[in-house]
């Protein structure tokens, strides 16, 4: 903030709480005799709408004066008044470093022994998985759904079905570093809109098995192989999706289909190694493991 700035905020307001206190002692005095208040009453309407005078009660122009006094004194103590940090010196920086500090001293030690173990080992520990379901709430439920089974554009982490690779290293990985999924505009490359859109019912045909004889095959081989495969199996090196399963991160409908192909696609999925820590994403991964782990077992 500019020296100008903060001075246009302290004199700003200084000169309101004045005004107020100037307010309230000018409508005090301006009081209304008992003579101008009988007079007043005389004034009546309709038969019983009558003309009153009357004045704010003394104790509710001191609850106003007690008011800004408290203001006065708040902004003294504490950051308010432009660059004037107040006589505590207080800041929310400092308080939230003391918060996170007394947090670890005494969460630490608990993260800690758990982010020592492998995610496979926490899978069975029940306090563990309890410790990560409050994570998952806190962190990830926002995208993924409270039940983690995702939403438009966001996976379902409880179907074993996973872009970059449901094993624990790989979970791990991504909650710590985050993912950056990308998809081309492909539209120009297909040419006419007869040939978007038996892209578009060729690739939705796939679940069904490849199909060679169709006249978008070719243009798939050559446009969409690179990252999905010559089969439309997909890449997990890439986060390339299947496109021969019944799960999808959009939808199956030739809109969706289309509109991918059309804009093409971007999910980013932010990085939580600053955020959380090692030892927090352990168990983290070690419970969205657990979402999956028996379907993949079995």
């Amino acid at each position: 903030m500019s020296t100008a700035w903060s001075w246009y905020i302290i004199i700003g307001t200084v000169l309101s709480m004045l005004g107020c206190f100037w307010l309230i002692f000018w409508s005090n005095k301006q009081r209304a005799s008992d003579e101008e208040i009988k007079e007043s009453e005389a004034h009546v309407w309709d038969e019983d709408i009558r003309e009153l005078n009357n004045p704010l009660p003394m104790w509710w122009l001191w609850l106003f004066i007690l008011s800004i006094l408290f203001s006065a004194i708040y902004l003294a103590v504490y950051p308010g008044l432009g660059k004037f940090a107040g006589i505590s010196e207080w800041s929310q920086h400092d308080q939230y470093n003391q918060e996170v500090a007394a947090a670890e001293a005494k969460y630490g030690p608990v993260f800690a022994k758990y982010g020592a173990m492998e995610v496979v080992d926490l899978v069975s520990d029940p306090k563990a998985l309890g410790i990560g379901k409050s994570l998952f709430a806190n962190y990830c439920s926002q995208c993924h759904g409270s039940t983690a089974q995702g939403a438009r554009g966001f996976p379902n982490l409880t179907d074993n079905d996973w872009l970059y690779g449901g094993e624990p290293a790989k979970i791990e990985f991504a909650i710590l570093n985050g993912r950056a999924g990308v998809m081309p505009a492909l539209a120009p490359a297909l040419g006419s809109e007869s040939d978007l859109d038996s892209m578009v019912e060729y690739v939705q045909s796939l679940a069904d098995g490849q199909d060679t004889s169709s006249p978008a095959h070719a243009k798939f081989v050559m446009f969409c192989s690179a990252c999905h495969g010559a089969d439309g199996s997909g890449n997990q090196l890439l986060g390339a999706p299947n496109l021969t399963d019944d799960t999808w991160l959009y939808s199956s409908a030739k809109a969706e289909i289309r509109r991918g192909i059309v804009e093409g696609r971007r999910g980013d999925m932010p990085a939580h190694s600053q955020l959380i820590g090692p030892d927090r994403a352990r168990i983290l991964a070690a419970y969205v493991y657990s979402l999956s782990y028996d379907s993949a077992a079995h």
